[in-house]
């Protein structure tokens, strides 16, 4: 009989059941992410050696708090499981605790209420669990530890093995006075090298051939000795200035292994049972930062009125290992003077650097517009690269420039200057704001509105072509861009307001007692119009030619001398007064979008003009020219602000006493003396030819290795290597700074004739 259909004698059996089959679950539910992190701690404990002392600890944690909640499931009191049922189950009606209390003390009531919870318990259990257990949550725990586990695995040192073929083949290591020893003295038999670099430079573990060897900065470098036999001590790796002894590999008695992690270049020898070997160098390679170039724009732009308002930004990124990261991020400075305001926007460049290449040329637009600049503002920008060991290297800063034309701008001081002409350099602006929204508009007006509208934007840039065309001394819309032509007799006369320049011209009559002459200007405009009639002594026929030439001469306003402008400001309102021909063409003809290029290029040169005829005046005193913005800003050129300074030649102290008493030595021992501290001053001059060896190794590491022979051969009393002293002698002179070259001394002549004319010479 299954304990859930159990009768009233035992009402706590379906109880104990219901409780069994949720610690069940719950067991299942804690023991699958346990043994993922038993995994993940098993993978770090074999494939990583320098993390074997931290797994154990781990472990023993995190098994002694799965016992502890193991423990509280199955040790949990049937109360709180009686009360988890009234929770979730609104058909036992809160009666569950009635099971746990004998049938004895019940009356009647409590009596058949315990019989109808045993009765129910039966069929919520085969609906459903009686206590649901979530398996989300410890699922995706699971997941994550097996997948910590694989990549714990897959990024594993896969140089750090224990086994020797793993290791690369021998490299030769030589020691000195090995071949002396006898056959049962314990010696070094092979030495195995394996150096992994840094992760991050995805470069392939190598087995290096030669004892001296180049590697990554950060590499992590295993040395692996087998010997012959134990020894009293185990062997030792005398790297740089740190002794680091070598533990023995498990399984093998004759082999030990010793690793570090190296960041500098320095020099290494092993020692075992009295035995010394050569210096070896390594020549660690330092991990550079990224590299940008920008290739355009220039340190300074200007985007001038017209142009479109964007910057095409281009930039080669270089790095040895790989590039992860960039940005462009700019700073738009906002408003004049006091009220400048500064918002830094940034923006990712980093989709470009997918796969992590060593180099690549990254490519943005700068959109003014979607910055939120507008004319006169400014935005500085630069980029940042990050590497794969996230060094961060940082470009020149970059100014882009909004030209603001509505703002006078001049090299000199703003106060000094007087403008000439200012009311006639601010209307052509309007009218291209008018063409510009008259185009906008363009699509819902029919035709004959559209061609009204243009005609009189038309009209307006005619009224500013005549008032230009008055520095040039054309003074009529007739004159302008033509010949004048003879008066037509029966020519009517012109209604008040509709062929001059400005209407109030033709709103009073003249004065009848004012004659009028033949150009249509009257004798007191003020001008002299030369109209003197021809004096009786004049031949005959002049009259009559003056007469039929005065319609083609105008003796005033000659537009090529009747101005006060110079001949460059004179050619570009020439040119004005031609794009503004073309764009009244254009506008007159119902063609406001061809006439906009014209109406912008005369505004350009408007502005250029307005620039060329600015007066000023110098002030008393010296008033230094201010710093040229647009070209000195943020260069960093740093010519002429260095404050002075006062220097001398000293002469320097003679330097490295050491090497010149090592010198000293090796004479005495050319000369078959032996001083008594010949090693301990050859020792000191070998640190100093350590250093050496350590920037140059090529060039000074095998005169370091004759040097430790030699101071060996002098401690032992053994005969000294002769050969060896001029190689040592020719390192250690290289050490010594130059000397000074000494002039020559000039040879007296032989010739006694000769050295009489030098004497007769130097009188």
């Amino acid at each position: 009989m299954s304990p859930l259909t159990a009768t009233v004698s035992a009402p706590d059996t379906a109880l104990r059941a219901a409780h069994r089959a949720w610690a069940a679950r719950r067991t299942l539910v804690l023991l699958m992410p346990a043994g993922a992190v038993a995994a993940l701690l098993l993978l770090t404990y074999l494939g990583w050696p320098a993390l074997q002392p931290a797994v154990p600890v781990a472990g023993a944690v995190a098994a002694v708090g799965l016992g502890w909640l193991l423990w509280r499931i199955w040790q949990s009191p049937l109360q709180h499981v009686a009360r988890r049922l009234d929770r979730l189950h609104p058909e036992l009606e809160d009666s569950t605790g009635l099971l746990l209390r004998p049938g004895t003390s019940l009356n009647l009531l409590e009596q058949l209420q315990q019989e109808r919870v045993v009765s129910r318990l039966p069929q919520l259990a085969a609906a459903a669990p009686l206590i649901p257990v979530r398996f989300k949550g410890p699922l995706l725990v699971t997941a994550v530890a097996l997948l910590l586990a694989a990549l714990a695995w897959w990024q594993r040192p896969a140089g750090l093995v224990t086994s020797s073929a793993a290791a690369g083949k021998p490299v030769p290591v030589r020691f000195e006075n090995q071949a002396t020893l006898p056959e049962s003295a314990a010696r070094i038999l092979e030495t195995r090298l394996w150096v992994v670099p840094p992760a991050y430079t995805r470069r392939p573990a190598l087995a290096p051939t030669e004892a001296s060897f180049r590697c990554i900065q950060g590499s992590r470098v295993r040395w692996t000795v087998r010997v012959s036999r134990l020894g009293k001590t185990p062997p030792v790796l005398e790297l740089g200035r740190r002794q680091l002894r070598l533990r023995a590999v498990p399984g093998r008695p004759t082999e030990f292994v010793a690793e570090a992690t190296l960041s500098a270049s320095t020099l290494y020898r092993l020692r075992f049972a009295g035995q010394v070997s050569e210096e070896y160098a390594i020549e660690v390679q330092p991990d550079q930062a990224p590299t940008i170039r920008l290739i355009t724009p220039k340190a300074y732009t200007l985007v001038e009125f017209g142009r479109p308002p964007q910057v095409a930004v281009r930039a080669q990124l270089q790095d040895d290992y790989g590039l992860t990261r960039a940005r462009l991020v700019a700073t738009i400075a906002q408003g004049q003077g006091e009220a400048v305001k500064f918002r830094e926007v940034a923006t990712d460049l980093s989709a470009a650097l997918r796969g992590q290449p060593t180099s690549i040329s990254v490519q943005h637009l700068l959109r003014l517009p979607a910055l939120g600049l507008t004319y006169g503002d400014e935005v500085y920008f630069y980029l940042q690269a990050w590497d794969t060991h996230q060094q961060l290297t940082r470009s020149d800063t970059y100014l882009v420039q909004w030209e603001d034309t509505t703002v006078q701008e001049s090299a000199l001081d703003v106060s000094l200057g007087v403008n000439a002409k200012p009311a006639y350099f601010r209307s052509q602006r309007q009218i291209i704001i008018d063409t510009e929204k008259l185009l906008a508009e363009q699509a819902s007006l029919p035709a004959p509105t559209l061609l009204e509208r243009a005609n009189g934007i038309g009209f307006d840039q005619k009224i500013l072509r005549m008032r230009y065309g008055k520095f040039l001394g054309e003074e009529a819309d007739e004159n302008i861009g033509g010949a004048t032509r003879p008066p037509v007799a029966d020519e009517p006369a012109e209604e008040p307001g509709l062929g001059s320049v400005v209407a109030e011209d033709h709103t009073e009559a003249a004065p009848a007692a004012t004659p009028k002459l033949t150009d249509g200007h009257s004798a007191d405009d003020g001008h002299d119009h030369g109209h003197t009639p021809p004096s009786t002594d004049a031949p005959a026929g002049a009259a009559l030619t003056a007469e039929l030439m005065e319609p083609y001469i105008h003796h005033h306003d000659d537009s090529e001398t009747a101005d006060f402008l110079e001949p460059a400001v004179k050619a570009k309102l020439q040119a004005v007064l031609s794009q503004m021909w073309e764009a009244e063409l254009r506008l007159r003809t119902g063609r406001p979008r061809e006439a906009l290029p014209f109406e912008y290029r005369a505004l350009r040169l408007l502005k250029q003009v307005q620039q060329q005829t600015r007066a000023y005046v110098k002030k008393a005193g010296f008033t230094p020219p201010p710093m040229p913005e647009a070209t000195t800003r943020l260069t960093g050129d740093l010519a002429g602000t260095a404050a002075p300074q006062l220097r001398r030649q000293v002469a320097a102290s003679p330097r490295q006493p050491v090497v010149r008493a090592a010198l000293g030595v090796l004479t005495q021992l050319r000369e078959q003396h032996r001083p008594t501290s010949a090693a301990t001053t050859l020792d000191q001059a070998g640190q100093e030819l350590a250093r050496a060896a350590l920037q140059q190794p090529g060039r000074y590491l095998s005169a370091l290795r004759e040097l430790r022979r030699l101071s060996t051969a002098l401690r032992t009393g053994q005969p000294v290597p002769e050969a060896a002293l001029p190689g040592i002698e020719r390192a250690l002179t290289e050490l010594l700074p130059p000397a000074p070259v000494t002039p020559p001394h000039p040879q007296a002549p032989s010739n006694r004739l000769a050295r009489r004319y030098l004497q007769e010479l130097s009188r």
